[in-house]
């Protein structure tokens, strides 16, 4: 897995194909994949409401609704939304969803700034790349490294994993099927990306980039962590396990070592591009 993982190319910056069509599916018990093909967003439910996990680029409400409604639920149920990172292809989505749904939207001190701005960060290593603005969010708010965001019965905690973007956060949480209960993570992107004259070798608009990702890399490595679902789900081989969820049922998606092959395939690219930059000097 961490081979294939590490092989994995980066995404475009313009992922023309993002929001290739993806039917909605059960990951483990209350927890479902409601995102397009190339953009993952996670659905985890409760009878007090429920909570949302990215919500795509600008193009990807409308199929997440629909996955929504497909799977039985209502957008309007939704009382919280996170966000992994502050990018458009994970947060462009959110300002229509967050309209829809009126819910709550939370995420770090950098992502929220950016959500409630529209305007991305002169840090972002992929700054002069981005789009100059984004739809403005509304009803935002931060949270702290290792708050947990309580609803009902569900307990889900923010991680900050800041590098590939400043405001990084991944998500735990557990599921409950067939009286096993599962350590649930949604992993943000751990690529080491950058654009026009950022290097996480030295750089002064975000100096500590390396050192971000390095510790990052080494928290989702540490997670207790059964199921997997990583920003962009080709990432984290979701779609390899969905391929056997006809046979195995939920089960397929169980791994255990699928936050460590994660975090290897994010360490051994963070080197590739560390030595890539060291050739050009």
């Amino acid at each position: 897995m961490a081979a294939l993982l590490a092989a994995v190319p980066l995404a475009p910056a313009l992922g023309a194909d993002w929001n290739d069509p993806q039917e909605p599916f059960a990951i483990f018990g209350n927890t479902y994949y409601v995102g397009t093909r190339g953009l993952s967003s996670v659905l985890i439910t409760s009878p007090a409401g429920h909570i949302l996990i990215d919500g795509g680029s600008p193009k990807s409400p409308v199929q997440i609704v629909q996955h929504i409604g497909q799977l039985g639920f209502k957008i309007g149920d939704i009382k919280y939304i996170l966000n992994s990172h502050e990018h458009f292809d994970h947060a462009g989505g959110i300002a229509e969803l967050q309209r829809l749904s009126g819910a709550t939207v939370l995420t770090s001190v950098e992502g929220e700034r950016v959500l409630r701005t529209g305007k991305p960060s002169k840090g972002d290593p992929q700054y002069t790349e981005l789009p100059p603005a984004m739809a403005t969010v509304a009803n935002t708010r931060a949270i702290k490294d290792g708050d947990i965001v309580r609803l009902g019965p569900l307990s889900v905690s923010a991680h900050y994993t800041p590098g590939h973007a400043q405001g990084g956060v991944s998500w735990t949480w557990r599921s409950t099927e067939g009286g096993r209960t599962a350590a649930m993570v949604y992993a943000d992107s751990l690529n080491a990306i950058s654009a026009g004259p950022f290097r996480y070798s030295a750089n002064t608009s975000y100096p500590h980039a390396r050192a971000d990702l390095d510790k990052s890399i080494a928290t989702v490595a540490a997670f207790e962590c059964d199921v997997l679902v990583s920003a962009h789900p080709e990432g984290s081989g979701l779609w390899e396990r969905l391929a056997k969820q006809a046979t195995m049922g939920n089960a397929a998606f169980i791994d255990n070592n699928a936050c460590r092959a994660y975090a290897d395939g994010a360490r051994a690219r963070l080197a590739r591009k560390l030595a890539a930059e060291a050739a050009e000097k």
